[in-house]
């Protein structure tokens, strides 16, 4: 268990994009759950719960899942605001990475 707590600790950027795959994964699994929900008719994910998830860290999880499932690709807020937040997330791994780690 250490030696994965040094890896992370070693170079913090790992640990960012271990964090954004992590919720990505989390998005992409509560967009199929409120499309399977929707379609039953059962009580839905609060689009807010999808948009914080998408900030912290599950916006690229998120995107796929609208593409995947079909869902909320009619919302400008959704067609839009994830792949914002996607671009963002994936722009500060990349500055992180050519400043070279997160230090």
């Amino acid at each position: 268990m250490n030696g994965i707590l040094d890896f992370f600790k070693e170079d913090p950027l790992r640990l960012l994009i271990l964090w954004l795959l992590l919720m990505s994964v989390v998005l992409f699994i509560v967009m199929g759950s409120d499309k399977g929900r929707a379609k039953a008719g059962a009580r839905r994910v609060p689009e807010k719960t999808l948009f914080l998830l998408a900030a912290i860290g599950g916006a690229v999880g998120g995107v796929i899942g609208m593409r995947v499932f079909r869902h909320k690709t009619k919302h400008w807020y959704f067609a839009w605001g994830f792949p914002i937040l996607a671009l963002l997330q994936i722009a500060l791994c990349v500055w992180l990475f050519l400043r070279g780690g997160a230090a």
